[in-house]
């Protein structure tokens, strides 16, 4: 079945019909396009919401040592993976489904418009053809009326005894000449009409059956192509989702890989001060007697015990350069931190070094690639670098043999509690620093005003907007980034350069 054969008098219906079939190709294309909003949408909030929840600053990749808190990381960092795969499915239906759509649209469009053309022309010849030879048939009839009339008027003259012989003469041949304009008007309407008629059968038969066939082909191209973009509207989403799974698997395995008893004892190595508990108090004796003026309870009279657990807030005190202020194992750790970080900063500079010296060689040997003494200024500059870091390390390493000589030491000193002074000073130092711990508040070193806005992509960075007034808490040290405080309480660092100090 097919619609020239059955549809031969349907031509409004297939018009309606085609029609109708694009109009739905349309509805799909803006279909697609709302859901790709929608994935982009979705994209950019789980974007936003990882990048708020992530964590920033030095106390929070402290934090990140721990288990727990570095595992809601790699969930934040799954999460924005995830979001990327939902954009990747919004950007493939957009190109896939949308553009290509939207140009095959285009196309058929046009070729539905070549069909109705070749509809309308063909009427229009078969109206034309058919006005003809109503025209002719007219004519024919005329001409046939006017014909009999002259042949009745000749027989009349001819039966007319007053009629001369060439009145008679006259009539006949007029009607003879009538006769023959009709005979002529008579085979050319039958001519006229043998047209027509294979005209006509050639419109129903051929024509019309041709074109509403290249409609129906055309239809049925539509629908395979509109149903291959309901395919891909799945198929798109399922060639991700083998990489949207491994997110959500990562996303259980960040929670698996949790370790409650290690984050404990990593918290305990990272606080524990070193020093010994303090021991008993000797009780004094009074009742035998006031010693004599010589001793040292009368010269050093016994110290009130420090609060064991003061949590009121003071100022910190600015901290030392060989870190003294803190406790043993805390030293330790920040000393042995201090003499790796001047390492690697020696290592490069003597990596940096022996590139220039080579340099230095190759302009020595080849003068044409360059002048050797440009390369003075960095060799003498990097001769400089290395020699400070030098001096550096080994300063921080005699502050580090000294904190692990000395560690014997403070501990018998802190376990001598004759009279309960040094035990009192020790302890009183021991829960200072438990308080400097406890006391997460910083005071600020002054105010700063944003002059540009500044977005914080990078890692320890935060955002600001222009002209907002935030609290510094670390000044520059020469590399051009201070960390200031946001009103929200959000911290972290930012460029000098992009802000003004207030006075």
């Amino acid at each position: 079945m097919d619609w020239g054969t059955d549809l031969w008098d349907q031509c409004d219906h297939i018009d309606k019909h085609t029609q109708s079939g694009l109009d739905l190709v349309e509805r799909y294309i803006k279909f697609v396009k709302e859901r790709t909003e929608i994935e982009q949408s979705y994209a950019k909030q789980l974007r936003s919401l990882s990048k708020k929840y992530a964590k920033r600053g030095s106390k929070e990749e402290q934090d990140c040592k721990f288990s727990n808190h570095a595992s809601f990381q790699e969930i934040l960092n799954e999460l924005n993976d995830y979001a990327g795969q939902r954009e990747l499915i919004a950007e493939n239906m957009m190109t896939g489904i949308c553009v290509e759509l939207t140009k095959y649209l285009q196309d058929i469009k046009q070729e539905r418009k070549t069909h109705l053309s070749d509809i309308k022309k063909a009427q229009q010849n078969l109206e034309s053809s058919f006005k003809h030879l109503e025209s002719t048939k007219k004519r024919f009839a005329k001409e046939w009326a006017e014909a009999e009339k002259a042949t009745q008027q000749a027989e009349k003259t001819e039966s007319d005894l007053n009629a001369t012989k060439l009145d008679v003469e006259k009539a006949k041949q007029h009607a003879h000449a009538r006769t023959h304009t009709a005979e002529e008007c008579r085979s050319d309407y039958a001519a006229q009409l043998q047209k027509y008629n294979k005209e006509q059968n050639f419109f129903y038969y051929t024509e019309i059956p041709q074109i509403f066939n290249k409609m129906q082909d055309m239809d049925e191209r539509r629908i395979r192509r509109l149903a291959n973009g309901y395919c891909q509207f799945s198929d798109i989403e399922k060639k991700v989702l083998p990489i949207i799974s491994k997110c959500l698997e990562g996303i259980s395995a960040a929670g698996m890989k949790i370790d409650e008893k290690q984050d404990s004892i990593l918290f305990i190595e990272q606080h524990k001060s070193g020093f010994e508990r303090p021991a008993d108090v000797e009780f004094e004796d009074y009742s035998h007697g006031i010693k004599p003026a010589t001793s040292d309870s009368s010269l050093n009279p016994p110290k009130v015990r420090a609060k064991l657990w003061p949590f009121s807030k003071k100022h910190k005190p600015p901290p030392a350069e060989d870190f003294s202020h803190l406790p043993p194992e805390q030293r330790k750790k920040r000393l042995q931190s201090k003499i790796d970080d001047i390492n690697k900063d020696l290592q490069r500079e003597q990596d940096q070094s022996e590139a220039l010296e080579k340099m230095k060689g190759v302009y020595e040997h080849n003068p044409q690639m360059g002048d050797p003494s440009s390369l003075e200024p960095q060799i003498s500059e990097t001769a400089q670098n290395i020699g400070r870091l030098k001096g550096e390390l080994a300063k921080y390493e005699a502050w580090l043999s000294e904190a692990v000589g000395g560690e014997e030491s403070s501990n018998a000193i802190n376990n001598n509690t004759q009279h309960g002074v040094v035990a009192a000073e020790q302890c009183q130092n021991i829960y200072t620093e438990f308080e400097d711990e406890f006391d997460d508040i910083e005071t600020p070193v002054g105010q700063c005003t944003a002059l540009y806005s500044f977005e914080g992509n990078s890692e320890g960075t935060i955002s600001i907007t222009e002209g907002e007034l935030l609290s510094v808490m670390e000044e520059d040290k020469g590399d051009g980034w201070m960390r200031v405080l946001r009103a929200s309480g959000e911290e972290g660092y930012i460029p000098s350069s992009y802000v003004k100090l207030t006075p």
